[in-house]
């Protein structure tokens, strides 16, 4: 069931175009990486390789609750047929004029 969350998650949640910060963030990181000691590089794509992995969790997570919402809901609405309301309301009407028969 997680995979075929994943897939429908890869499916409908698009990340929106964010370029311009993407860029920020690709300048910034560079501009970080050439004031860091190799160790301290290292520390520091340690933290962005789990900072994404925890945005795609939530991502999963977040598109996960929302599908199961989406299911409830579609689960307690009904489709409305006219002949069965009608089958029904007539069913009603012959019990009320004849208790003793049993339909």
């Amino acid at each position: 069931m997680y995979d075929y969350m994943k897939a429908l998650h890869a499916r409908f949640c698009q990340e929106p175009e964010l370029q311009k910060a993407r860029a920020e963030m690709e300048r910034t990181y560079r501009e970080i990486k050439a004031k860091l000691v190799q160790q301290d590089q290292e520390t520091l794509l340690q933290l962005a390789n789990l900072e994404n992995e925890l945005r795609e969790e939530a991502s999963l997570t977040s598109f996960i609750a929302g599908f199961q919402l989406g299911m409830g809901i579609a689960g307690e609405i009904e489709p409305y047929c006219f002949e069965d309301e009608e089958e029904k309301r007539a069913t009603e009407r012959a019990k009320m004029r004849c208790p003793q028969i049993k339909i």
